[in-house]
């Protein structure tokens, strides 16, 4: 009966002991516990953490013939199962001192017990580490049985060290029941307590890992094509449906964007900013929580509105300058939960990034469209020049011929126009060129021919327009007509492999890069498919002086099948 009454006092001791490591498992120090102790740092947060659980352990023990029951050895046998024997043995050297200084007649056999059940765990994790059987540590029975075993030897401990021997026995036919059992099942239920902290975080970061990984797959690339109603109100819709929060809006600076939820029937989409915590997290590029609380949340649209909190997030562009927000809204009775706003902030960064993106974007593309333009202003006004000039002597000999040459200029002339930012089949670009080659061969008559080697099943496949002209222009001006011969240009496609590969080949051989580089013309083709492509395509120069110059473009055969993008 005595031996009952005991376990019990020691069941409720240990209650208290487990109540304080559940309400620590709520922390951030639980969180290097969850797993094998590796690290240094965690080393020494699991030697602390099970110090003090060993030192508690004692303290909320029984004094019994000048000697305490406790708890002790479960802080020594988890401290060497999760973190070693190192940990382990100092763990129990820690708690073994403590109780040493406690003194009574088993002081010197308790240090020493305690010493030993650190190292029993210890020995233990090694044995199971090398085996591959991890899970092993974390099981609550593999606990049990160490934490058995380990009260066991402390009673053979203090039977060969405690004296008088008499005392010792009694003591421990006292005991060793109420301790074995205590100790077993509060190192189960400890681990119990790590296993379920253990669970509850690993399903906190599957949600939050399937939620923002289908988020940004969702939103993918919307943001890149303009921060404008329309695109923010298919973001905000994606961003409430998976958030499942009260609602969701999207600002600029100074008007709404985008709003979906609870409220929009007042919080109407190209509305002013009102809301005073908008306009700080613009102002202050700051996040501002306002949880209806400590923080007052009152809609500044419609008094009868049931939102209740907002967590307002700044859109950052570039030099982290605020160019609007992301606002997520709960409904009074319910609060953020911790996913959520963290998310939100995460979201933030995301369409942040995508916004900065698309204006990089936008502003390459002018660079490119100028860089065009201005390739065209040089090129327009001399090819003009040449044309007229052209025009005005075949007039004289043949006015049919005159007629063609006008229509092929006014063909040249209206594409150069038309398509200088747009995708074009290989067919059209080929239409192009011909027009071009038209007026040129009339003008150098027989001293000019051209040959076209171009497959029918490539033709209606898709490249960034203006890419052959500039160039059979350069194998003109520069190559063919500064021959005293006949002056040959050969224009090709083939299909290699995942390529598209186009040649224009002149006769001259008279290629010879400039300071700058390959001329404005070959130049901008070049920077055109590297920026639009990547950096493995692009244009390269093949040179034997006196005998050919060949240039040679590779594009991606992957890239042509898609008809109105900017190029």
């Amino acid at each position: 009966m005595y031996e009952f009454n005991l376990v019990l006092l020691l069941l409720q001791q240990m209650c208290v002991y487990l109540v304080i490591a559940y309400l620590l498992s709520k922390t951030p120090l639980f969180i290097p516990l969850m797993h094998v102790t590796v690290r240094l740092p965690h080393k020494l947060l699991c030697y602390f953490m099970f110090s003090m659980f060993c030192i508690m352990g004692t303290y909320f023990g029984l004094h019994i013939q000048d000697s305490i029951a406790n708890t002790r050895a479960i802080g020594a046998v988890l401290g060497g199962l999760l973190g070693g024997p190192v940990v382990g043995v100092l763990v129990g050297l820690t708690g073994g001192l403590h109780r040493y200084s406690l003194g009574g007649m088993t002081a010197l056999s308790c240090m020493i017990s305690t010493v030993m059940e650190g190292l029993l765990g210890g020995i233990v994790h090694r044995v199971l580490m090398r085996r591959g059987r991890i899970d092993r540590l974390f099981n609550p029975l593999t606990v049990a049985g160490v934490t058995l075993f380990a009260e066991v030897l402390q009673m053979a401990i203090i039977l060969m060290v405690a004296r008088p021997f008499d005392e010792a026995l009694r003591l421990v036919k006292s005991i060793a029941t109420p301790m074995m059992v205590t100790n077993t099942i509060g190192a189960a239920m400890f681990m119990r307590i790590l296993l379920d902290r253990r669970a509850m975080f690993e399903r906190y970061t599957t949600a939050f890992s399937a939620r923002a990984l289908n988020i940004a797959a969702c939103t993918e690339g919307v943001l890149r094509q303009g921060f404008n109603q329309e695109n923010t109100a298919r973001v905000a819709q994606i961003i409430y449906q998976e958030l499942d929060i009260g609602a969701v809006a999207i600002t600029d600076r100074e008007k709404l964007l985008a709003f979906v939820g609870i409220g929009d029937d007042h919080h109407l989409p190209g509305s002013p900013i009102l809301s005073e915590h908008s306009h700080r997290a613009i102002e202050h590029n700051e996040v501002v929580y306002a949880d209806g609380n400590e923080v007052p949340y009152r809609c500044t649209q419609s008094p009868s509105c049931k939102l209740g909190s907002t967590l307002v997030i700044p859109l950052r562009g570039e030099n982290q300058e605020v160019i609007g927000t992301i606002k997520l809204y709960e409904a009074r009775n319910r609060l953020f939960s911790s996913i959520n706003r963290t998310l939100g902030e995460g979201i933030a960064s995301l369409l942040s990034a995508q916004i900065l993106a698309g204006q990089y974007e936008r502003h390459k593309q002018l660079l490119i469209q100028s860089e065009i333009k201005l390739l065209h202003a040089q090129v327009n006004p001399h090819f003009l020049f040449n044309a007229l000039n052209t025009l005005v002597a075949v007039i004289r000999r043949d006015s049919q011929q005159a007629g063609e040459l006008v229509q092929h200029l006014s063909t040249f002339f209206r594409k150069n126009l038309k398509r200088p930012q747009e995708v074009v089949t290989l067919a059209d670009e080929i239409e192009h060129v011909e027009a071009y080659l038209h007026i040129e061969r009339a003008r150098f008559s027989d001293r000019l021919s051209v040959t076209f080697d171009f497959p029918d099943a490539l033709q209606q496949l898709f490249l960034p327009a203006f890419m052959l002209q500039p160039l059979v222009e350069n194998a003109i001006k520069h190559g063919t007509s500064q021959l005293l011969g006949a002056g040959h240009i050969h224009l090709s496609a083939i299909g290699q492999g995942d390529c598209l590969v186009l040649t224009v080949e002149d006769n001259a051989g008279l290629y010879a890069p400039s300071a700058g580089g390959k001329g404005l013309g070959m130049s901008l083709v070049d920077r055109r498919l590297r920026g639009r492509y990547g950096e493995e395509f692009g244009l390269h120069v093949e040179c034997e002086p006196e005998q050919f110059t060949r240039v040679i473009l590779r594009l991606p055969l992957r890239s042509q099948h898609a008809e109105n993008i900017d190029c």
